[in-house]
């Protein structure tokens, strides 16, 4: 039953007299965040097996403005002022950035400067992400940018302007790690690592007390599409960082930096995993094999590799292979995808992005390994916790087949079929069987909850989570302290599970409002403390 007049003023009035008798804890209200702090924003980092994608509408890759723009909604809506009790970090903390700026080739006949901008991060995105995050108090100088490759492709992209417009330090790191200084490498140790036993990054990653954001681009390549797990090893120092050698090719680095039985090892995983994982029995040295070698060594740095966020720049994606490609002139190709999407697990992030690149996530390897060693949970897209998140801090739960997807075609283990070869350039998105897994976006049956919004106090905008335990109506009510009405947030379907609204008070006056939650008969109420 819905709350009676009388009940909701004697409710209010309680709830409105502990507000300015104790501010402090309203409802179990939390502290308004100190601008000393920040962090990722709560409702993310309490899903931390969901996936977030924000819809961007983006005419053209060349429209720096936009993406700069889109870069800094999506960066004021996820990095937030915090409490440092609730995991915030504080503003003097170094942030290392690592996106994808990768080798452009440009010695390659086919290369030009426009025609190859989806090898990369845009850097107006990686901008746009800096700015947001410096109006939270961090100064620029506070931002590192790293990636050991290519060097002298970094203004290609953008990179070494926008490092001079925001105070980044970006710069080359690319000799080798025994002619770095010792300042520039953080040795970290792989307590379970198959190839590795300890991997020199680049600091600051991985160094205590960095807030670390892994900025991925949407695109294919030899390993088909693994986005934001592979993308860490460009933070990492030479030679080390050449996950790609193949089973038989000997690393450049100190064998003592090597597990001794690494190769008996991938190889006994390679035989076992040739039965589950699909395109594997590919023989030769670009095989099934090469595949294995490559993704025991990305597993084994994404183990000891925490960033607080991992984020797919998917504005435009690209298919082929750095430069070339499927077009008919022989070139990869960039096209207006126009997503980000990001999330706390690595995998999950790169499974939507396979999926949404027109391929089966079950196909590929990598994510098959993962689950096995437990950096993972999910492999069926369909039962990844999937949001819709909006530039005001909102989400709601959809379904995977509410996005359209992008065809972005690889040469990832191009197999046979009864003789004939299939396209170099090719979709792997032959059909999967997911066992034991319920196509679903939920993961468990939530409460009927409203919880209380968060920041409060606050100014003027604060968020407000609820979850309902099966699909159904839900409206959302701001009322004033005498029970009236003066903003309907939401009065509409919902699937099951949480969802996160966001309310913007800049034009109503400081004071106690109450946030009310209608659902299957029953109400739930919340006190919010605007304070300008």
């Amino acid at each position: 039953m819905y709350f009676s007049r009388r009940s909701f003023l004697k409710l209010s009035a309680a709830a409105g007299a502990a507000t300015f008798l104790k501010p402090v804890h309203v409802f179990g209200a939390p502290l308004q965040p100190s601008s000393n702090y920040f962090g990722v924003h709560p409702f993310i980092s309490a899903n931390p097996d969901a996936v977030f994608i924000i819809k961007t509408n983006i005419d053209v890759k060349t429209n720096t403005s936009a993406i700069k723009a889109a870069a800094c909604d999506f960066a004021k809506s996820v990095f937030v002022p915090m409490e440092q009790a609730s995991g915030g970090v504080p503003v003097s903390t170094k942030v290392a950035l690592k996106p994808n700026i990768t080798c452009r080739d440009t010695t390659n006949a086919l290369y030009t400067r426009e025609g190859t901008m989806g090898i990369v991060t845009d850097s107006n995105f990686v901008e746009g992400i800096i700015e947001s995050i410096k109006s939270l108090g961090v100064a620029g100088n506070q931002f590192y940018i790293r990636e050991t490759n290519c060097p002298t492709d970094y203004e290609e992209g953008g990179y070494l302007s926008m490092a001079t417009r925001t105070g980044a330090e970006i710069r080359d790191m690319s000799a080798s790690v025994s002619s770095l200084k010792l300042s520039d490498v953080q040795w970290v140790d792989v307590p379970d690592g198959v190839w590795f036993t300890k991997i020199p990054f680049l600091a600051p990653v991985n160094s205590p007390d960095t807030f670390l954001l892994n900025v991925a681009k949407l695109k294919t390549h030899l390993m088909g599409l693994t986005l934001c797990a592979k993308n860490m090893q460009g933070s990492i120092a030479h030679d080390y960082q050449q996950h790609c050698a193949a089973y038989s090719a000997t690393m450049n680095v100190d064998s003592a930096h090597i597990n001794p039985n690494a190769k008996a090892i991938i190889l006994a995983n390679y035989n076992r995993h040739l039965e589950s994982i699909p395109r594997w029995d590919r023989p030769g040295d670009s095989g099934g094999i090469w595949q294995e070698t490559w993704a025991s060594r990305c597993l084994d740095t994404n183990s000891v590799t925490h960033p607080a966020l991992h984020i797919i720049e998917g504005i435009y994606g690209r298919d082929g292979n750095f430069v070339v490609g499927p077009a008919p002139d022989g070139r990869a190709t960039d096209y207006m995808t126009n997503v980000i999407i990001f999330g706390r697990n690595q995998f999950h992030v790169d499974n939507i992005g396979i999926w949404l690149a027109g391929h089966e996530p079950g196909n590929f390897g990598l994510l098959h390994m993962a689950i096995e060693r437990g950096q993972a949970k999910y492999l069926n897209p369909d039962k990844i916790p999937l949001y819709e998140w909006k530039s005001d801090g909102s989400a709601s739960l959809i379904p995977l087949t509410s996005l359209t997807r992008t065809p972005l075609k690889t040469p990832y283990l191009q197999r046979d079929y009864n003789g004939q070869a299939e396209e170099y350039y090719h979709l792997v998105n032959e059909p999967f069987t997911y066992p034991s897994e319920v196509r679903t976006n939920n993961i468990h049956k939530p409460d009927f909850r409203l919880s209380q919004n968060y920041p409060n106090p606050f100014n003027p905008s604060t968020t407000i989570e609820f979850s309902i335990p099966t699909s159904g109506n839900v409206r959302i009510d701001v009322c004033d302290v005498t029970g009236s009405i003066i903003e309907v947030l939401s009065d509409r379907y919902y699937t099951t599970g949480s969802h996160l609204l966001s309310w913007n008070a800049s034009a109503k006056a400081n004071g106690v409002y109450f946030c009310r939650m209608r659902y299957g008969g029953t109400s739930q109420l919340r006190s919010m403390v605007l304070v300008k």
